[in-house]
């Protein structure tokens, strides 16, 4: 890890995703409508739903979009049922892979996950074969600059579960999934705004890749992401940028 910066890593993977957004709405729908017909459209008694919109209104994605989806995951409007489905699997050299679909089509979904991760040297693994190398959090990333003191009242009072300071100067916070958006509230009521907020699976150990390794690995990933089953990826690679 050594020269590894945590904020070098966090804008290249924003930046990444930034260059996406065309598929943004599609996946936000996606995850809302599920959200709705697995815990009811009501987000105050819904979390993940509650999140799901959340990060739909920070998109700017149109209310009636929001509601339309909502709608038809309770089943008030005709919809797509998408199943959820979670792939677990390794890149190169032993780093782990997380892959979450909602898809219409079990065996579509599993053939074009398998072929991204073999097609630049990585393999499907079995559930659970990587899964307990990550945990299930909420994460909120702030830029070097801001006041650590500052984050760390207001996450803490609104029920954060740790505060972590890097070398390089941002700051995390970490929740669990049920308190992210409540966390998130409080601390941009404080005048705190992360620059990424997301529940998210975080690898608890991380592989980092330069040269070589790295574009291998980053076309494994981009594969992944670009598949139109994928709503999430997540990996204990670290991509160093040269």
């Amino acid at each position: 890890m050594a020269g590894h910066s945590k904020w070098a890593n966090i804008q290249h993977r924003k930046g990444r995703q930034d260059a996406k957004r065309g598929k943004i709405f599609t996946k936000l729908i996606k995850e809302i409508t599920v959200s709705a017909r697995m815990g009811g459209g009501d987000t105050a008694m819904n979390p993940r739903l509650r999140a799901a919109v959340a990060a739909a209104k920070e998109e700017n994605m149109p209310s009636d979009n929001i509601t339309r989806a909502i709608k038809k995951g309770t089943g008030e409007l005709e919809g797509v049922n998408y199943e959820e489905i979670r792939y677990e699997g390794y890149g190169i050299n032993g780093a782990a892979i997380i892959i979450d679909c909602l898809t219409d089509n079990r065996q579509r979904a599993v053939m074009d996950v398998r072929h991204a991760l073999t097609k630049h040297g990585g393999n499907l693994g079995t559930d659970g074969s990587v899964a307990f190398m990550f945990k299930h959090c909420g994460q909120l990333v702030f830029e070097p600059g801001v006041s650590e003191d500052a984050v760390m009242e207001a996450a803490l009072e609104a029920g954060a579960e740790d505060v972590i300071a890097d070398e390089d100067g941002s700051i995390e916070v970490i929740t669990a999934p049920a308190d992210f958006v409540t966390v998130k509230e409080a601390l941009e009521a404080a005048g705190l705004k992360a620059v990424m907020a997301q529940v998210t699976m975080k690898p608890l150990n991380e592989v980092v890749f330069t040269g070589e390794d790295a574009v291998k690995m980053q076309k494994i990933l981009d594969m992944l992401e670009d598949l139109d089953d994928v709503q999430e990826v997540y990996t204990s690679a670290v991509i160093e940028e040269d």
